[in-house]
């Protein structure tokens, strides 16, 4: 009973698709480009991207430098970007923007070209490029409408992408320290330093910095050492006077012991010799 059930469900249902499928290539095939337009727009309400993209894609060469262009091609873009196409989304956004600058729908065009590339960026690990450009086109966005009502959102979303890109610089200078390339981690805790003076990990950079120097000394030839120690005790300083109640106290307090202790170890046999 349960088999004659299953069956019987499944032959309604693949009936149910070859019925949609015909119906889908037979308002593909027609001429009438009124109903093809409002068969594209059911489907687009329906969810049914794929299909009202097959649609739009012809109409928004039918339709051009008619009435009915601007419609038909915002539709485009938005079936795009419903598929998650965001590269080709954005190019057409963009273009919608410079083809109908007057049109009601710029504005929204203009934000939503600025979403694709916010979609677009991957994680902090991988290649930033559409994470710059989404940084810089929801900027252009709040340039050109100042007073819409996206822009507390666009700068919400800028200060999220900033963060993701300040967690790769930060992570790109702590690998530098895991694997003892400790001058190189130096300068990349102070780049991260100078590209986000407000940094979340101001505190974690300025340890690192301290921490990667006393290392860099402790290998150093003995001529360079007191130097370089004198540098460590230097950023042990900037470290306390910036977080006082710093997390990173014992740690600090210890390696400034070191420091003094070495230098002074270095001063006797400058004397001695």
């Amino acid at each position: 009973m349960i088999r004659k059930l299953s069956l019987g469900l499944f032959t309604a249902v693949l009936l149910l698709g070859i019925s949609s499928c015909s119906k889908f290539h037979k308002i593909q095939k027609s001429t009438d480009l009124e109903a093809k337009y409002n068969a594209a727009v059911k489907y687009y309400d329906a969810g049914s991207y794929y299909q009202a993209l097959q649609l739009f894609e012809e109409l928004v060469t039918l339709y051009r430098g008619t009435q009915k262009a601007e419609n038909t091609y915002y539709y485009y873009c938005l079936c795009y970007y419903q598929t998650g196409e965001f590269t080709v989304a954005a190019y057409h956004f963009n273009n919608f923007v410079k083809t109908f600058p007057g049109s009601a729908r710029a504005e929204e065009a203009a934000f939503n070209n600025a979403m694709c590339y916010y979609l677009d960026s991957p994680v902090y690990s991988l290649d930033q490029t559409s994470t710059y450009d989404a940084i810089n086109q929801f900027q252009l966005f709040i340039n050109r409408y100042p007073k819409s009502n996206k822009v507390e959102e666009c700068n919400t979303l800028i200060d999220e992408l900033r963060f993701k890109l300040e967690t790769k610089e930060f992570n790109t200078a702590k690998l530098y320290y895991k694997m003892g390339k400790f001058k190189a981690a130096v300068s990349a805790f102070k780049i991260v330093l100078k590209l986000y003076p407000s940094s979340n990990y101001k505190e974690e950079c300025l340890y690192y910095i301290m921490q990667s120097s006393f290392s860099y000394a402790e290998l150093s030839i003995k001529s360079k050492q007191s130097e370089r120690y004198k540098n460590t005790i230097e950023a042990h300083n900037i470290l306390l006077d910036t977080y006082p109640e710093t997390k990173y106290a014992r740690e600090a307090g210890k390696i400034l012991d070191d420091c003094r202790t070495r230098l002074k170890k270095l001063e006797k046999e400058e004397d001695w010799g």
